[in-house]
């Protein structure tokens, strides 16, 4: 079909197509992510303060545990979701997230916070395997790009609710007395326990839902699933790679080059995630009157040209709306190609994947995160932009030319 042959949808058609119990799994899963959202930046934004006791290096190395850590858990973690089931690694995905979330809410010794990090990386690899292989399965080609619209649309916005948080801190502080320190931690204890609400109800949810179980599939690279998987993957590590460079360390950019703390690069990021969100409604517009490889590739491309200036610019207000801009465009992309590699690839070996592209993703980024942390402890601010930057052309270049005539057949 021609992309002027497209009928017209509107977006709230396309969501009202999506499955009611895939609706709810998303707006349930929503209460862990606001607890994720604001351990992003109380990590990358707050226990890099002089004085609380971490370094840019320190960051770095908890965000690449966490990394690691998601990769190393990936593949097995696939492999049981495509042979037992979505529903108990999700459920392990959600159960964890509670315990490492507390670990930050009492201590700043660097070894807890190395444990809890891999805890969430765990956390983190299941449900990410998981997730998008049990979305797809309740969903076809007519209402799939519109399904993980939605569930990027609400974890953005839970994420986003999470790092508005110290926003408000100085007032709070001011009217109950306390430290810095306290309300940092307090906010992290409640949000802890508010995290657990979401395994509690999802699996009330998911009591009486079946699965098809699937045989064990072997695994074989000259398969025309796995073909199309690596080629995908492999494109999207150059992506991981680049990123890795400087955003999960946007916070820390923000701090050592212009002094501006988690008070504001908080309600910043969040921002961000709300902007990530009402793009993701455009996404499925986009995809469904150009198509998914024109619209991933047109987002992603003007994105990188905005990234690309956050080197050069010396005021940190212009940082932060070129930074909004970024942020809005390349994850307009993301649930578009969430959607696009489920249907590349065979309804069995789904989870497994996910969990393959995961890795290829997770594991140049986590180094990547690791080196950019030391070019900012060096004071390298411009460095991590370009070497972002490089990567992220390279990949959009290779997906246009690798994926440009494929579509989606489950």
């Amino acid at each position: 079909m021609e992309d002027k042959d497209r009928p017209k949808v509107s977006w709230r058609v396309m969501y009202r197509a999506v499955p009611s119990r895939v609706r709810w799994l998303i707006y349930l899963s929503s209460f862990n992510g606001v607890g994720y959202g604001y351990l992003i930046i109380m990590v990358t934004g707050y226990l890099v303060l002089p004085g609380v006791g971490l370094s840019a290096q320190d960051v770095g190395l908890l965000l690449g545990l966490n990394g690691m850590t998601a990769v190393i858990t990936a593949i097995p973690i696939g492999l049981l979701a495509d042979r037992k089931g979505r529903k108990g690694i999700v459920m392990f995905g959600l159960v964890a997230v509670p315990p490492a979330l507390l670990v930050f809410a009492f201590t700043t010794d660097m070894l807890y916070l190395a444990i809890a990090s891999i805890i969430a990386g765990a956390a983190e690899g299941a449900f990410a395997t998981a997730w998008n292989a049990m979305i797809a399965d309740q969903t076809d080609l007519s209402n799939r790009n519109a399904a993980f619209s939605l569930s990027f649309i609400y974890g953005t916005i839970s994420f986003a609710l999470g790092m508005a948080l110290p926003f408000a801190f100085p007032v709070v502080q001011d009217w109950l007395g306390l430290t810095s320190h306290e309300i940092h931690t307090d906010v992290m204890l409640i949000l802890g326990l508010v995290a657990f609400i979401s395994p509690a109800t999802l699996w009330f949810l998911l009591k009486n839902y079946k699965e098809d179980l699937h045989p064990p599939q072997k695994f074989s690279l000259k398969g025309k699933s796995t073909g199309m998987l690596m080629k995908f993957s492999g494109i999207n590590s150059l992506i991981g790679l680049g990123a890795g460079f400087i955003i999960p360390l946007i916070p820390t950019w923000f701090l050592l080059k212009f002094g501006v703390e988690d008070s504001l690069t908080g309600p910043l990021l969040a921002l961000s995630s709300l902007l990530m969100g009402l793009a993701a409604i455009v996404s499925s517009v986009l995809a469904h009157k150009y198509g998914v490889i024109k619209s991933i590739v047109a987002v992603q491309g003007l994105s990188t040209v905005f990234m690309f200036s956050l080197a050069f610019i010396p005021n940190a207000a212009v940082a932060a709306a070129f930074y909004l801009i970024r942020s809005a465009l390349m994850n307009m992309g993301v649930p578009l190609l969430d959607s696009f590699l489920m249907g590349i690839v065979t309804k069995e070996e789904r989870g497994l994947a996910s969990a393959i592209n995961s890795i290829f993703w997770r594991l140049p980024n986590s180094a990547s995160t690791v080196v950019g942390g030391i070019l900012l402890a060096s004071g390298s601010f411009e460095v991590p932009f370009f070497l972002a930057t490089g990567f992220y052309v390279v990949a959009i270049v290779l997906f246009y030319r690798v994926f440009k005539d494929v579509r989606p057949s489950a």
